[in-house]
């Protein structure tokens, strides 16, 4: 990544400095104005540019000056010369459909941004013979769900067309474009057992290296996390993006139990939201406060109260051997 600044002109040789600005040499410093000093104006952080290709090929671009997600994908765009609709989602720092290295809500200040855009439109037709189809669904922040992980003997896991990576489009005709992961994942659970629906799913355009390969996603302590130690960028959803230091190695292992929570009980896999709710929980001294704080900030998921239970329980009191 590089870093891009404004560089003030050089005062005169032997002049002194005051805010910045070089003084004519023979001139006095002014006597300190009585009280409290003005506040000094926050020092200006360099321009954030990042390097970003797409991920079956392309020149490498720059992009700078977005705060969150749709704004990320419409500068990657712009570049490109393509819709921002195209772009499925992005990886950091490999061009591979990884689940390990997807773009959350913090992005490295040296990470390398892969965009991974619409390829083919497929149609599979799934007779749900279990409760569970063995999917774990995310989005991409800007309107697409896509299937993060297959369970091993699940029923989609019989079905070979069916990938990670593979953008949800549409369950029998009823187009679910806009719609959260969490909301996506409730349609596919609602779904009557032993009735066949069709699922229209678009697939991420493969570089030749990558044609023929079907990614699976496993479970590793590293998923969704970001270098720590190291300034991030942190995407909002509201207001501007703002430079933080990386999460720590606990704060990590409590985002990633929230995580694995999120999946068993919803379905879904969101780091961004686990590390959010990690934050709620750390500043909650109780159950019934989590669930008022996560109800105030995030009650269009309707937590049931023994998840929020187990959320607490896991930021706050792990397990021995969970530390």
């Amino acid at each position: 990544m590089q870093r891009v600044g404004r560089h003030g002109r050089q005062p005169p040789e032997g002049g002194p400095m005051e805010n910045g600005v070089g003084q004519e040499p023979g001139t006095h410093e002014p006597p300190p104005a009585e009280g409290p000093a003005p506040p000094r104006a926050p020092r200006a952080r360099p321009r954030l540019v990042f390097h970003t290709q797409l991920a079956h090929g392309s020149p490498t671009g720059r992009i700078e000056g977005f705060t969150n997600v749709k704004e990320l994908y419409a500068k990657i765009a712009e570049v490109f010369d393509i819709s921002p609709t195209e772009i499925l989602f992005c990886t950091l720092n490999t061009h591979k459909v990884d689940m390990q290295k997807l773009l959350g809500g913090q992005i490295g200040l040296e990470d390398f941004i892969f965009a991974h855009v619409r390829g083919e439109t497929k149609e599979v037709e799934v007779t749900k013979t279990e409760d569970a189809l063995g999917l774990t669904i995310t989005d991409n922040g800007a309107g697409y769900a896509f299937i993060k992980r297959i369970k091993e003997g699940s029923i989609i896991n019989r079905l070979q067309t069916v990938c990670v990576g593979d953008s949800i489009e549409a369950i029998n005709d009823h187009t679910i474009v806009g719609c959260r992961h969490y909301e996506v994942a409730r349609m596919l659970r609602e779904l009557p057992r032993a009735q066949p629906f069709t699922l229209r799913l678009v697939q991420p355009k493969k570089a030749f290296d990558m044609i023929g390969q079907r990614t699976r996603s496993s479970k590793s302590p590293s998923e969704g996390s970001v270098a720590s130690g190291k300034e991030t960028l942190r995407l909002r959803t509201q207001g501007p993006a703002v430079l933080e230091e990386g999460p720590s190695p606990s704060e990590e292992e409590a985002a990633r139990r929230v995580d694995d929570l999120l999946e068993s009980y919803m379905g879904i896999r969101d780091s961004e939201l686990a590390s959010t709710m990690v934050e709620a929980a750390k500043g909650s001294p109780g159950v019934a406060q989590l669930s008022r704080g996560l109800d105030s900030v995030l009650g269009e998921f309707a937590f049931p109260q023994e998840f929020v239970a187990e959320v607490w329980a896991a930021v706050c009191h792990p397990k021995e051997g969970q530390e």
